[in-house]
């Protein structure tokens, strides 16, 4: 039933007489006597900052895919950059058998008892395989979209130092603004003091730069969700 190397060693006809039986008992091999000779449990455990935003969400699909695809099972827990949280879910994964943690939007600070990967991770952990974006590359192709239309006044709505992509993609901005002979304004520049996921995230802040009263004509948003907010 599972192609083990000493089924080959059974006839033929013996082995699709067993099958045909299996399918007319319906019968499915027990996860857990596998688990139990193979010392596996073919588990993953996803800890997210939360299951239903955007960003999360997507990241999940594709885990979801692969892991379907390679007879793997997920488990799901949420951080909400809680470094407390984050090890109270490790550990849970962990005890129910997880052979490896993948953190999404997370600053790992230690290696884990089992492989993890973080996405997205920049700091070189042992044991931690980080998946690294090209902020440099989207911050150019943005800067230069808005300064192709005109813009020079761009204000920023900088992203919470929680997130693992904040201090990257900031400097990110930072490198191509002067690359681009862009100059920003400080008083334009609003980091996002909210860990709020919800579209509503960057409305207060977006608030903030016009109650300044400081003239700005296009806006650089720290991701999709604040994008929304602001707008």
């Amino acid at each position: 039933m599972n192609d083990a190397p000493s089924a080959k060693h059974i006839p033929k006809p013996t082995r699709e007489r067993i099958i045909a039986a299996a399918r007319k008992l319906d019968y499915r091999p027990n996860f857990f006597a596998r688990s139990l000779r193979k010392q596996r449990t073919f588990t993953i455990g996803v800890i997210a900052h939360e299951i239903g935003d955007g960003y999360s969400s997507t990241v999940i699909a594709g885990i979801e895919h692969s892991a379907r695809h390679k007879n793997y099972f997920f488990v799901t827990g949420v951080h909400r950059h809680d470094q407390e949280l984050f090890d109270k879910y490790a550990r849970l994964l962990l005890q129910r058998g997880a052979e490896g943690l993948i953190a999404l939007d997370f600053n790992l600070t230690h290696s884990l008892p089992v492989p993890a990967v973080a996405v997205p991770g920049h700091t070189e952990i042992e044991g931690v395989t980080n998946i690294i974006l090209d902020h440099h590359h989207a911050a150019e192709l943005a800067l230069k979209h808005l300064v192709d239309l005109g813009h020079k006044r761009i204000a920023i709505l900088k992203g919470h130092p929680d997130s693992a992509d904040a201090e990257s993609r900031w400097k990110a901005v930072q490198d191509v603004a002067f690359e681009i002979g862009l100059e920003l304004d400080p008083e334009l520049v609003i980091p996002i003091d909210s860990t709020d996921s919800t579209p509503s995230l960057g409305y207060p802040f977006a608030k903030k730069l016009v109650e300044k009263k400081r003239p700005f004509t296009a806006l650089f948003a720290y991701n999709d969700i604040s994008a929304i907010g602001a707008i």
